[in-house]
């Protein structure tokens, strides 16, 4: 496991107009049936793959500040995840690897043999559980402050009590999104336990992380989230793998960039000081010079025979 703190050269949030304030996207919607169900899809660019996929509460729209950004180089797809978004509820009860095998047929149904695959919170859960259960499908793996590790050692009960107050919470104030994210200091409120410095985005961009409150599959997934067990299969994760972590991160520990780090094997971690929780929406430039380069890297060789011997003894 290769560790870093990056010094940040960079701001937090964007100093500039955002790319993707200027863009057409519905023209980049389109609804993808999966098992029966809708799914809501966006997609730009051509080449390679790059799938993103969004964490508890989130939307295809965390990833506006780097979907433009990589539709240059690759063919850039998000999804909203059934039960968030505008995606509805799934037919079956929502799981970690319910969600995994979605993203499998989600591809099959784009015509997708393999991607790049980068996830956020509980999207990084399940792409770490995509690169197991599905390793052809991973050519590489990004994991922005995933879940699965200490969740695992949470209680349930007191997690879940919270969770139907905050839902409650989410629904009541959905309608005053627009105006809360209008104001630094009330943006700070909304959203001071997800980002570092709420007031210090912008107000569109902070409406729409917004927008992913009090969706019907918060609750389900949660639920999905504590009761998964990923901890003794990362070791099986066999592509390159960059953990990306908040130092100031509130939702879930730091410590658990390390720990992923440990399991997985040759994984590099770095932790970006002064952020939180959605590094990629925080500091976006340095977010997207990190996936870019690491992106471009070379395959790491195969083990050796009896190098793999060693590992499966």
């Amino acid at each position: 496991m290769a560790q870093d703190v990056a010094p940040l050269q960079d701001g937090y949030g964007t100093g500039t107009r955002s790319a993707w304030l200027d863009i057409d996207w519905p023209a980049h919607q389109r609804w993808v049936e999966v098992d029966g169900t809708p799914a809501n899809v966006v997609e730009l660019g051509s080449g390679p793959p790059l799938l993103f996929v969004h964490g508890l509460a989130g939307r295809w729209q965390n990833w506006l500040e780097n979907m433009p950004h990589f539709a240059r180089t690759h063919r850039v797809i998000a999804v909203d995840l059934p039960g968030f978004g505008a995606s509805p509820m799934p037919r079956g009860e929502i799981s970690i690897s319910g969600y995994a095998r979605f993203l499998e047929r989600l591809c099959d149904t784009l015509g997708i043999d393999a991607a790049a695959v980068v996830g956020n919170s509980m999207g990084g859960y399940v792409a770490a559980e995509l690169a197991i259960a599905s390793p052809q499908r991973v050519e590489r793996l990004m994991l922005v402050s995933a879940a699965g590790i200490t969740a695992e050692h949470l209680h349930r009960d007191r997690i879940m009590t919270g969770a139907r107050v905050l839902a409650a919470l989410w629904t009541r104030t959905a309608a005053r999104h627009a105006s809360l994210a209008k104001r630094p200091r009330l943006r700070r409120v909304g959203l001071g336990f997800v980002v570092r410095h709420a007031d210090r985005l912008s107000a569109p961009l902070a409406h729409e992380l917004m927008q992913g409150a009090g969706k019907p599959g918060f609750l389900p997934a949660m639920e999905a989230i504590l009761a998964h067990r990923i901890s003794e299969r990362l070791p099986q994760i066999a592509c390159p793998t960059f953990v990306l972590w908040g130092e100031d991160d509130r939702v879930i520990p730091v410590r658990d960039a390390r720990r992923f780090g440990e399991l997985i094997p040759q994984a590099r971690v770095l932790v970006l000081p002064d952020t939180g929780h959605v590094a990629m929406l925080e500091r976006p430039e340095r977010f997207n010079a990190l996936l870019e380069e690491f992106l471009a890297e070379r395959p790491l060789a195969p083990p050796s025979a009896a190098a793999a011997d060693a590992l499966s003894a």
